[in-house]
């Protein structure tokens, strides 16, 4: 049987001090190795603060961060005490470093028990930042220029053009002698192709305001659309005639639409051009248009070459054209379907395309009858173009 003294020698070995307790079974964690594990758990460089300004305790990443191994010192300076907010700065470092530094203050129950300081190394992200900075710097400049050169180019080439068309219908008056047939085919496809210019040079003026405004401007009223449709289709009658293409116009009765009725008929007349140059001889251009609930919806079909799936989302690009349109001879800029998908969405509307119920392409058109918000009020009278108030 032990003595007393046998048993009280049991416990021999087992140094336990304040930062240790085996009561109950369970090991705890002095409160500096706790303090050091928490630190080297983080992933910034950290050193904790005393209330006094004291540095407790710093991981391994800040002594890395600072090159501190084997030196006293733990920061450059010390560690500042005094303003016990959160603050943030960003630190260079000689040699190119740049550092964010966070002092976060730490409180226990109103309780001021010092900082936790964090570092970390942004010299990377602010080297792409810089970087990023002057490429769109450049990338700024470079769209000024284009635009101004675009602007100075168009409007050049509009005083020839407009000298070509004057003299083209100069020689179709009578008075200057009459043309044979032959003579006035190749009148008319002199003004063909001059009347093809202007408007490419219109696309790419408007393109360029649109570009340097941020936008267009609109003049909402309103407007009935199946006079619209009516006239737009009319409009283009006679190319569509000439190119061999049967047209169709449908449109259900509706309420009046609020919008800008020039913009608008501007997006017909390029979808109905589209569909007459990318449809062959024989071909049929199909206009249907009807309310659905709040919207009226209007679409233009035709037989033609159609727009392959994956290109129906970047046509809407500027100077983007599906592969079928380029190789297949047909001219274009890829500009006219960007200015128009610009006009619906001002009109707070959407244009889509998809594939025509025969073949070919069919876009659609979807306006809010009501126009988007913060529009003018419409007008109670709507646009008749081509009619004169009474006296």
């Amino acid at each position: 049987m032990p003595s007393e003294d046998e048993g009280e020698g049991e416990g021999e070995g087992r140094d336990e001090g304040p930062d240790e307790d085996l009561g109950e079974g369970r090991y705890r964690v002095r409160p500096q190795a706790l303090l050091d594990a928490l630190l080297e758990a983080l992933p910034s460089g950290a050193a904790v603060q005393s209330p006094d300004g004291q540095v407790l305790a710093a991981n391994r990443r800040f002594h890395r961060m600072f090159d501190l191994d084997g030196r006293t010192a733990l920061a450059p300076g010390g560690v500042p005490g005094g303003r016990h907010v959160h603050r943030t700065a960003e630190i260079p470092l000689p040699g190119g470093r740049t550092l964010l530094r966070a002092i976060e203050p730490l409180r226990h129950e109103g309780a001021y028990l010092g900082a936790l300081w964090t570092y970390d190394d942004i010299t990377e992200r602010k080297r792409r930042e810089r970087d990023l900075e002057r490429d769109n710097v450049a990338l700024t400049e470079l769209a000024r220029q284009r635009n101004a050169f675009t602007a100075a180019a168009s409007h050049e080439l509009r005083t020839p053009l407009t000298s070509i068309i004057s003299f083209c219908e100069l020689l179709t008056d009578p008075a200057f002698g009459a043309l044979n047939h032959e003579q006035a085919s190749f009148l008319e496809a002199v003004r063909r192709n001059a009347d093809r210019m202007q408007r490419v040079i219109s696309d790419l003026l408007l393109t360029t305001r649109m570009r340097a405004t941020a936008g267009l401007e609109l003049e909402f009223g309103a407007v009935e659309v199946d006079r619209m449709l009516l006239d737009a289709v009319l409009e283009r009658m006679g190319a569509a005639q000439e190119a061999g293409l049967f047209t169709v116009l449908e449109c259900t009765a509706g309420p009046v639409l609020r919008g800008d009725r020039h913009r608008l008929q501007n997006v017909l007349a390029n979808l109905l051009e589209n569909a007459a140059k990318y449809t062959p001889a024989g071909g049929r251009i199909s206009v249907t248009a009807a309310p659905r609930g709040e919207f009226w919806e209007i679409e233009v079909a035709d037989t033609g070459i159609g727009v392959p799936e994956e290109f129906r989302e970047e046509i809407f690009n500027g100077f983007v054209r599906a592969p079928n349109a380029r190789t297949g001879g047909y001219p274009g800029t890829g500009l006219g379907l960007t200015i128009s998908r610009a006009i619906v969405r001002l009109h707070g509307g959407t244009i889509s395309v998809g594939d025509a119920a025969g073949g070919g392409a069919c876009f659609l058109i979807r306006l809010p009858v009501a126009g988007p918000p913060g529009a003018p009020d419409a007008p109670d009278t709507p646009d008749a173009p081509g009619t004169e108030e009474e006296p």
